[in-house]
Parts: C-alpha cells; structure tokens; sequence
C-alpha cells in the first residue's frame, strides 16, 4: 500500500539511521521506530501509545522522540543509543484490539533482533510492558513472568534532584522550603513530583488539563490551584512542565514568571531557539532529557540493580545538571547549548574509538 501523506517527506528528513513501520491491519493503527543513533550501543526508548489524527503526526513525534533519547544517553554517559516506538492509533482500542496490537508489535521487535530496547513511554502502561515482556526479550523495566515496574517514582525523583540543583546554582543553596513550584500536569510523575516537593517544604501550584485530577491533588497536599489557561503566567519560583512537550514557545515564553524551567515532560521546548529565549529572559532551563531521565536510568540500565543502586544513581542527576549550570555559566551561554555541546562531545569522541 502507499504510504499515507507527509510519511514520505518526514522519513526523507529524518538525520537518524532508519525508521522501521508497519501498517496493523486489524487495529488500523501505525507502528513506527525510529532509530535515531547507535554510537554509544543498542537504540533504548520508550513505546508511546495514542490516538493522533494522521500518521504523520505520529511519525514526527517518534522522531523528535527518537533524538532526545540520544541527546540523553550522551548527556548521561550511559551505554545506549537514541531510539523511540509510537503506536498511532486512529482510535481508542478495545482491550483485545489492544492486546492484539501488543503482540504483533512484540513479534516486530523480535525480528529486529536487539538493535531496539523499549519500555514504557505515554499511553502504555505498566501492564502492557509486562504483557511485552513475556514475547519479547528486548523490553526493559519488566522481567518476563513478573509484573513490570513503574518507572514514575524515579522520574520524579529525578526532576526533584535537578530541581535543587537548580535552586542550588541561582541561590546558593539547595533548601526547597518556601520555594513555589507550578507543576504542569498531575498525571503519574506529576503527582509524585509535588508530593516530594511538598514533604521538601515547597509550595506546589497546580494544574491540569483534567480540573478534577488538579483538585484533588491540591486537597490532598494542600497545594494552590490555577487553571490550565493561566499556569505559563502564574508568579512562581520554578515552572515544570509534567505533561505534553512543545509548549515553551515565542508565545508561552513572553508569559512566563518563573526563574527557573525544571519539569519531566519530554522536548518540551518547541523549537532550538526556544532555549535561547529563555536565557535572553533570564530564566534557568534545566535540560529536559537531562532532568527527566530518572525512570529511564532506574528501568534501563539499572533493571536488574538492588533498589539502593538505583535511587543512588538517580540522585546522580543533581550532579549531572549541576555540571551543566556551570558550564554554561563559564561560557556565558545558554544551558541548552551547553548540554548541546556535552553531547557532540560524548558521540565525537565514541566515534573516534570506534574508528
């Protein structure tokens, strides 16, 4: 069959090394990997599940995607390659639609035979990894027959500690009482985000494109409610982003009250001179495939790693943006083009071995 419109054009510009698709017949949805990288190892990234409104858009979202895991396993110094599945779905599925899909989409990974690792991304969850995980042997953060782990808790956790490292670069200290933090967002990470920022001492602000969800939340924790219209303007200390990426823009940005960007949503600035703006601004962004790569970490390399190694090298990340913050500072540039450097550097010098 020929491809729908805009998928030829996409993987003609695509700066990675090969986009694998297939067409499921029996769910009409698309199943595309891109594989963006693999100087530092095998392609590792999550499977990402939802409804869009054209193939296109879920190919360009796997892309994008497929291009932050590589910018952060470079950043990291971890062993693994930039890569990243979307299954576009042209509608919601029914469980056995959807278990159908899983299956098939298992067996496709299998016959790549191990140059893409995956886990669990937005729109799948912890149940569909371990349903995986019992066809194939190239998924992490579940180990076949056993029920897969929630990679959230140490996401969150990670967001937190480049959080204070933030708080840490700009004030001097990295104490979180009376800091305000907007969160953007109260899903899985989001959630447990301001729960920890809470027990800190921190004043959470939140909101949610589901009021109800933002509500309770706030109840629960005593935090400040803001509607979802308003939260790029609300005064706060830090600003985190929880939810969708692309939504720090020209126009976002000009709203913005914050000192500091730190969230956990993934490519969150809609385009590179995004990051520019923020600095001309004079507010801090923390890289987002820097700060957000706790679940990553603690379900990827460290799957099979005591749970005391995994938070320790979560907590890592504080030092990570720590590092990050001041290089940017020595060059009077932003943190974007920093971390921007960081990772050429890595790939250059991976590149020179293999050589």
């Amino acid at each position: 069959m020929a491809l729908p419109a805009g998928l030829e054009e996409l993987i003609r510009v695509f700066d990675g090394w090969a986009i694998v698709t297939r067409y499921d017949v029996l769910s009409d949805a698309w199943i595309f990997v891109a594989l963006h990288d693999d100087t530092l190892g095998p392609a590792l990234g999550g499977t990402r599940m939802k409804v869009y409104e054209t193939p296109a858009e879920g190919l360009r979202d796997a892309m994008r995607l497929a291009r932050g895991m590589t910018n952060k396993w470079a950043a990291l110094g971890a062993g693994y390659g930039g890569g990243k599945a979307v299954l576009a779905l042209s509608h919601e599925l029914d469980p056995e639609e959807r278990k159908g899909l899983l299956a098939r989409y298992a067996q496709l990974l299998n016959s790549l035979g191990g140059i893409f690792h995956t886990g669990q991304d937005l729109g799948t969850t912890p149940e569909d990894i371990s349903f995986l995980s019992s066809i194939s042997p190239h998924i992490h953060g579940a180990i076949s027959g056993q029920p897969a782990q929630d990679p959230s808790p140490y996401t969150a956790r990670g967001v937190l500690a480049g959080i204070r490292a933030a708080i840490a670069h700009v004030d001097g200290t990295d104490v979180l009482s009376g800091i305000s933090v907007a969160i953007q967002g109260i899903g899985n990470v989001g959630r447990r985000l301001a729960s920890l920022l809470v027990a800190e001492g921190a004043r959470v602000i939140l909101c949610d494109v589901d009021r109800h969800r933002a509500e309770s939340a706030a109840r629960e924790l005593g935090g400040e409610l803001v509607d979802a219209a308003e939260v790029f303007a609300t005064p706060c200390d830090v600003f985190s982003p929880c939810a969708v990426g692309a939504i720090l823009n020209e126009a976002t940005i000009s709203q913005l009250k914050c000192r500091i960007v730190a969230g956990s949503a993934n490519n969150m600035l809609a385009t590179p001179e995004d990051g520019e703006r923020l600095h001309e601004r004079g507010i801090l962004y923390v890289p987002d495939y820097v700060i957000n790569a706790g679940g990553a970490i603690a379900l990827g390399p460290l799957l099979h790693a005591g749970e005391d190694a995994r938070i320790a090298r979560v907590d890592e990340i504080a030092g990570a943006v720590a590092g990050i913050l001041a290089a940017a500072r020595q060059h009077n540039e932003s943190p974007a083009a920093a971390v921007r450097r960081r990772v050429q550097r890595v790939l250059e010098e991976a590149r020179a071995r293999h050589v």
